[in-house]
């Protein structure tokens, strides 16, 4: 992705910074020589004094640059987050349309989270510093031979724990990973089903599973614990024997005269230096191996929510909609729902579907929306295919209510303008009274301004509705399609409802409305029968019902012709 591009740049200043930090690391080790090797030897308190001031100007230099670097590896994490947010965002509402669950649709900006998150520690510095190890110990080798190959013998331990940290944690993290998404989608479903769980008594058996996996995660969290906690310590213990083991081997030469004291000292703060980001990087591992993975999945995932804008503007549709051979599967289903669906519409009409439940109206209804893709065939309007429009620009001129009406968090008028912020007046207004609202909402103690809670709690089953349908009617979309528009509706819910999509119809646009009550076609001028995934009938509404009806005396009566035939030969 070119967000993960163009972060390489900055990740060579991070590098550079780290040379030049690691340089200056040697800062100690070399005052100690002096110190120890000139100054004890001279007592020259001039000599001390230069060789301080040296010294505190080398470590200011060395705490600007690893401020500096800090700061920079913030950045780079902020600057990712800021590009590849907006594709993280849209999974969350693509990945469901999948047929995949909301956990899955969670999991990009999670991710995108414990990337940031690790950019943002320590983490990345211990990365940063590790290929500059071989620097502390080739000092170590220009003080004695003999103290180089004790510093690379224990570096070689610790790259052993380090690859056993990474053997045997990456399964336990991987396990973790599954347990909490198992929980997750388990709570999920417990809040969106909340109601039933407590009215049907329920939340034992609820609580009893989500106890299991909760213990389960608990479980696999403490033996992650264990492992990377454990070879944490061992790490840490063996660096503190190294140093001391570098001691005494210094120890050792220069009571056989081959270096100095301040040689001595030089070396166990070389290798303590030399093993210190290791030691950090095992304290991070846990965030290093989240990030890692989280990376690996949003450069798997990411590149599929790309967008590129069009280079030709169709403008809004205004003649007609075309569907040519349309077959279509849900997600993640291998059977056909629809097939072979073929029909055309000119502005300014409404067309009523009705059939049998589970014959794949809602189905159409999706694929007129954009939610679905079709199968095979093509939908078409004024000649061009749906997908020549990007969604954001198509759902400008489309309209949708569904069968079961999610209302977000936040106003009425939020809701109605689609979450535009501000929410255009005027044509939120202009919606509402389309729909037959405008009354009930004003009604209302703060009016438009009424907050509804989550998912419109605050309000009942209609009202919901007609919120929902005026929001399918914001910006006079010259598409509106209606599924089951009149479930939750009254009387004067029906009258409002026929008149929106005569509104529809007058004003140029084409209505498509999925409804099992009469009241439901009303408006329309246009009837489709949908049974077994076939368009089985369509025409004009009085023809089509006309040949309903017919088709229903017929078969009463050879149904009555059945009955009355034995009952006459018994008599």
């Amino acid at each position: 992705m070119r967000a993960l591009s163009r972060s390489r740049a900055p990740w060579l200043h991070v590098l550079a910074f780290s040379a030049a930090i690691n340089l200056l690391m040697l800062t100690g080790s070399i005052y100690m020589l002096q110190v120890y090797d000139r100054v004890l030897s001279s007592r020259s308190m001039a000599t001390l004094i230069g060789i301080s001031a040296i010294i505190l100007v080398a470590y200011i230099v060395q705490g600007v640059l690893d401020a500096m670097r800090l700061r920079l590896l913030v950045r780079i994490g902020a600057e990712l987050d800021h590009a590849l947010f907006p594709l993280a965002a849209r999974a969350l509402t693509q990945i469901p349309l999948k047929g995949r669950s909301s956990v899955e649709a969670l999991q990009p900006l999670r991710d995108l989270e414990a990337v940031r998150g690790f950019l943002s520690s320590l983490g990345p510095t211990a990365l940063a510093d590790l290929p500059f190890l071989p620097i502390f110990l080739g000092a170590c080798f220009l003080l004695h031979p003999v103290l180089g190959w004790v510093a690379i013998a224990g570096a070689l331990v610790i790259v052993v724990l380090t690859i056993w940290l990474e053997k045997s944690g990456s399964a336990l993290a991987m396990r973790i990973k599954r347990a909490e998404a198992e929980r997750s989608d388990m709570v999920e479903s417990g809040r969106r089903n909340a109601e039933s769980i407590v009215a049907m008594g329920m939340e034992p058996a609820l609580l009893g599973r989500l106890g299991r996996v909760h213990g389960a995660l608990t479980l696999s969290g403490i033996h992650y614990s264990d492992a990377t906690c454990g070879i944490g310590s061992a790490a840490k213990t063996f660096r503190f024997i190294l140093q001391s083991a570098i001691l005494g081997v210094g120890a050792y030469l220069v009571i056989i005269g081959q270096i100095s004291g301040g040689a001595m000292i030089a070396a166990s703060i070389l290798i303590g230096r030399a093993l210190a980001p290791v030691e950090l990087g095992v304290a991070h591992w846990k965030g290093f191996v989240a990030a890692r993975s989280g990376l690996k999945r949003l450069r798997t995932i990411l590149p599929h929510f790309e967008t590129p804008a069009p280079d030709v503007d169709l403008g809004r549709p205004s003649r007609q909609l075309l569907l040519e051979g349309v077959s279509a599967m849900p997600p993640g289903s291998d059977r056909m729902v629809l097939q072979g669906i073929s029909f055309e519409i000119g502005a300014g009409h409404a067309l009523g579907l009705i059939g049998p439940s589970g014959s794949g109206k809602t189905t159409l209804a999706r694929l007129l929306a954009g939610i679905w893709p079709a199968s095979r065939g093509e939908i078409r309007l004024d000649g061009a295919q749906f997908e020549q429009w990007p969604a954001t620009v198509r759902g400008q001129f489309v309209g949708y209510l569904p069968q079961d009406v999610e209302l977000f968090g936040g106003t009425i008028a939020e809701n109605i303008a689609r979450l535009q912020f501000p929410p255009n007046s005027e044509a939120v207004m202009r919606a509402a009274k389309a729909a037959g609202a405008h009354e009930m909402i004003v009604g209302m103690r703060d009016g438009y301004e009424t907050r509804i809670g989550e998912g419109g709690m605050a309000l009942s089953g209609g009202q919901r509705q007609r919120i929902g349908l005026a929001r399918a009617l914001y910006g006079e979309p010259f598409l509106v399609i209606l599924d089951e528009p009149n479930s939750s509706l009254d009387s004067s819910g029906d009258e409002a409802l026929a008149q929106a999509i005569a509104g529809i119809r007058a004003r140029g646009g084409i209505a498509i409305v999925i409804t099992h009550r009469p009241s439901g076609l009303a408006s329309v001028d246009l009837v489709g029968i949908i049974a077994g995934g076939r368009l089985r009938a369509f025409g004009p509404k009085g023809e089509v019902l006309g040949q309903m009806a017919a088709k229903t005396r017929g078969a009463s009566a050879i149904a009555s012709a059945s009955v009355e035939a034995p009952l006459r030969r018994s008599a």
